[in-house]
């Protein structure tokens, strides 16, 4: 199973953040970026974090990829 936050990164870029950005709205730690930074599993607690932070959906941020 494979995850990616490549529409993460795209969300973030549309709302001009940058990846500290998120890290200050969400109150994440530099592990946790580093996870997200290189599509490691985070926990649906993150997730729930940065869909608040930024009024969006689990799937507009992760992305599902089949082996």
């Amino acid at each position: 199973m494979a995850i990616s936050y490549k529409k993460l990164w795209i969300v973030l870029i549309e709302k001009d953040l940058k990846k500290t950005d998120l890290k200050a709205l969400c109150k994440l730690g530099p592990n946790t970026l580093a996870k997200l930074g290189k599509n490691e599993s985070v926990s649906m607690e993150v997730l729930q974090k940065i869909c608040r932070a930024l009024g969006c959906n689990i799937g507009d941020i992760v992305d599902y990829i089949p082996d």
